[in-house]
């Protein structure tokens, strides 16, 4: 287990979950979900705090855990979010923004992964 990797992820994930909690239209602009103004509906709003503080909450997690079993756990969980992400995304955003949307959720899924599978700098046993 890569877990200089998995920090590095976790920290991205973290910062990038707490600009979204503040500024919504960060994450609501790129997946299509504004008026033709570009704004976002206070509703919108409301519905994508919540996920920045999931991805907040689940980059710290891995920002902080000890190497091993609580690395792992943590990681899974980012897992669950990206790939769910991805398929929820696939399933239901309009369709000139789906398959960017898609394929950043599965990107950086496929990032935890690669620090879960390999070894490296901060390799950690457990």
């Amino acid at each position: 287990m890569d877990t200089r990797l998995l920090r590095i992820v976790g920290a991205a994930t973290a910062l990038y979950g707490l600009a979204v909690t503040a500024r919504p239209e960060l994450l609501a602009r790129p997946s299509g979900l504004t008026d033709d103004r570009g704004r976002v509906a206070e509703h919108t709003a409301v519905s994508l705090r919540p996920l920045g503080w999931r991805d907040a909450a689940s980059g710290v997690a891995m920002l902080c855990a000890p190497p091993g079993p609580a690395m792992r756990v943590a990681a899974a969980v980012r897992l669950a979010a990206d790939f769910g992400d991805g398929v929820l995304l696939a399933a239901t955003l309009p369709r000139d923004r789906r398959l960017k949307a898609v394929a950043i959720s599965f990107g950086w899924g496929a990032l935890t992964v690669a620090g879960l599978a390999r070894g490296g700098t901060g390799t950690g046993r457990g």
